[in-house]
């Protein structure tokens, strides 16, 4: 996923927020970063989504005051830091740390978002530091399902508490994005207005925005060795761009790509990866752009009908839709 002389971006190597980069398992191959593969997968697998989707509902109620832009990302960002453990609090500020740190992420950031990542990426390993350290972690939390995997009683290693923020991380931009879409979807597509009207609709018409109106409209590879793919030689240090978006509306993968179908048979997707590379997390950011459409579409409708009627624009991405409202 990374070039393999550069495995974390030259501008924030040497920084806190290059340390957290550098040990995240869905950036790098390294055994290191196999070796907590694994208890992340376990733990994101065994997740009860019923109580992660209440969770959302319960958290979006403290996101009243918000931008509904803002809220895309703090709905979803505000679950997952319950779900790892944070008092209610504390949400707020995790909630801004990790809007400040995602910008690491990108290469569009200029130097004063990336200074203000490396702070908050200090704060977020701080804070991750303290939560474990303070307390046996709460049965059916993800920290807990985490930890299982490791010996009683032993601190954390760094490389866990980076891969903790990169828990979060994943939620960002991504659920946000989907989030944010599925509520275009339903102001566009009839099939979309009609199914919101149950909590099973509504997960089926999130499923449907990932596949036809994603969140992440590409991923880059990067070539270790030289390699011949579909006819194309490739060298060592070749960047392949994966446009996943494209592949979704592929006719022979979902037949009527390009009709809106809550209710599809078969339904196949690739914006959360395929294979070895498939997110883990997939279920649970789907329940909780889910729950954000609910809370959404009933505590705020009015105002969501009324920016949805005045447009939106998309925020500047290399590879991701994330749409603006205000």
């Amino acid at each position: 996923m990374r070039p393999a002389a550069e495995p974390v971006p030259r501008a924030i190597v040497g920084q806190p927020a290059g340390e957290v980069f550098g040990h995240l398992v869905r950036m790098n191959e390294g055994a290191a970063h196999q070796a907590h593969r694994p208890a992340l997968q376990r733990a994101l697998a065994g997740l009860d989504l019923q109580g992660a989707h209440a969770s959302a509902l319960d958290v979006a109620t403290g996101t009243r005051a918000l931008p509904l832009s803002d809220a895309l990302f703090s709905i979803p960002l505000r679950a997952v830091a319950r779900l790892l453990g944070f008092g209610d609090a504390a949400l707020p500020r995790v909630d801004g740390w990790m809007r400040d740190f995602v910008a690491c992420l990108s290469p569009l950031s200029n130097e004063a978002q990336l200074r203000a990542a490396s702070v908050a990426a200090a704060a977020l390993m701080a804070r991750f530091e303290a939560l474990v350290a303070d307390a046996p972690a709460a049965r059916g939390t993800l920290l807990a399902a985490v930890r299982e995997a490791e010996p009683a009683g032993t601190p954390a290693s760094r490389a866990l508490l980076a891969n903790l923020v990169g828990l979060l991380s994943q939620t960002c931009d991504a659920t946000a994005g989907l989030l944010g879409n599925g509520l275009i979807a339903w102001r566009r597509e009839p099939a979309a207005r009609e199914a919101a009207a149950s909590r099973d609709g509504l997960q089926m018409v999130v499923q449907e925005t990932a596949r036809h109106d994603p969140s992440v409209h590409n991923t880059r590879r990067f070539v270790a060795e030289p390699v011949d793919i579909a006819g194309t030689t490739l060298a060592a240090g070749d960047a392949v761009l994966l446009v996943l978006a494209a592949a979704n509306r592929d006719p022979a993968f979902n037949p009527e790509p390009d009709r809106f179908q809550p209710l599809r048979a078969r339904r196949r997707m690739l914006g959360f990866g395929h294979g070895l590379h498939a997110c883990p997390g997939q279920a649970l950011a789907c329940t909780l752009a889910a729950a954000g459409l609910e809370a959404l579409l009933g505590e705020r409708r009015a105002e969501v009908e009324r920016l949805l009627e005045r447009g939106w624009r998309y925020r500047p991405s290399v590879n991701g839709r994330i749409p603006s409202f205000d």
